[in-house]
């Protein structure tokens, strides 16, 4: 069983920065993919970004290329997404996940394990 606990989350101005952070304990991270997902008020929920369990792969939405970066720290056991030019519409409830997987995957019920949670709300 791994437990996972996202933070960083909070409210910003469109256009700046936030870092998410995703850490686990009662298991490794470094064995499988990790992934972010985020869901906004009526929407279901969708995916963000992936990384795999070397960190030597990524892959990211289209929504948010080239504005987000995941990354991981095996030994810290922590996954991170970083936002940068964020806009108003990528407000949303963020989660992380471990995959099944050691490759990336986008689809969500390859992620076997998810967090609570972390409130991302960015004003216009």
């Amino acid at each position: 069983q791994v437990q996972l606990v996202e933070s960083g989350g909070g409210l910003v101005q469109a256009g700046g920065s936030l870092r998410l952070s995703c850490a686990a304990s009662g298991r490794t991270l470094s064995d499988y993919a990790v992934g972010w997902f985020r869901q906004a008020p009526g929407k279901e929920r969708e995916f963000v970004a992936a990384i795999s369990w070397s960190g030597g792969t990524t892959y990211y939405a289209d929504s948010v290329k080239g504005r987000f970066t995941i990354s991981r720290d095996n030994v810290q056991n922590t996954v991170y997404l970083q936002m940068n030019s964020l806009k108003p519409e990528d407000t949303a409830v963020y989660y992380c996940a471990q995959s099944s997987r050691q490759r990336v995957t986008t689809i969500h019920n390859e992620y076997t394990y998810w967090g609570q949670g972390t409130q991302v709300t960015v004003s216009s």
